[in-house]
């Protein structure tokens, strides 16, 4: 399996983060002494992913520069500029696409802006999936306030979907192929922006999107009150 079997998003502006991420990158903003981005290339290295991809936009220069002066502990960083290269994020899925020339035909996908200490991204798991023929197996996490009714349901013989009941909150982590992102240019050359969701429907409606429950720490940083309540705890 050549290249990266993992990608962590990092691209994006943090709007809501304001004023705080006005000089700093929303992955950079510290959770109880340290970067939010670390805990997850942490994590890869203790599962054994020797590399990673992490995409940029807004201040991307400030990510690049934390791991050029980080020890041990972390795999190698590979980087997708896509405010160098385009001037601004692609969305989710066109960073993505961008990016595909750097991954493995299957890997792990996390969120930047996430606080998930405790999640094991398990290289055994990532082979399994690849061995078969899904499109992509997402990690869905109980409902926080901010998203009462939820994103997808999950049915019993674990097939993800838009509609049903109990539903439960997409927590960005997730396992992908290349195939699921075959609607967009390969390596995006053209700098598309396009969204996650309407590629996560197709694959849903063609029962080729599996999920599974996590009930363990997560946190999505969305707001300065959710940063400052993971670090009064």
């Amino acid at each position: 399996m050549s290249g990266a079997r993992a990608m962590i998003l990092a691209a994006g502006r943090g709007e809501r983060m304001r004023p705080l991420t006005d000089d700093c990158p929303k992955p950079l903003l510290r959770v109880r002494g340290k970067p939010l981005i670390q805990y997850h290339t942490e994590a890869l290295a203790r599962a054994g992913f020797d590399e990673a991809v992490i995409n940029t936009a807004w201040l991307g220069d400030q990510i690049e520069e934390h791991y050029a002066h980080l020890g041990g502990g972390q795999p190698h960083i590979v980087f997708s500029h896509e405010g160098r290269d385009f001037g601004g994020a692609l969305e989710t899925a066109g960073g993505i696409a961008r990016a595909l020339p750097l991954l493995a035909d299957a890997f792990w996908l996390v969120g930047g802006d996430v606080h998930v200490p405790q999640f094991e991204f398990s290289l055994p798991a990532l082979e399994h999936f690849a061995a078969g023929p899904m499109l992509a197996h997402i990690v869905l996490v109980p409902n926080p306030p901010h998203n009462e009714k939820g994103d997808f349901a999950l049915l019993p013989d674990g097939i993800a979907q838009r509609d049903g009941s109990p539903r439960y909150t997409y927590s960005t982590i997730g396992m992908y192929r290349r195939a699921f992102f075959d609607a967009l240019p390969a390596g995006n050359p053209a700098g598309i922006k396009a969204p996650m969701l309407p590629l996560m429907l197709a694959a849903m409606d063609n029962r080729r999107l599996t999920a599974e429950i996590y009930t363990g720490p997560w946190t999505d940083v969305g707001t300065p009150a959710r940063l400052a309540q993971l670090n009064a705890t």
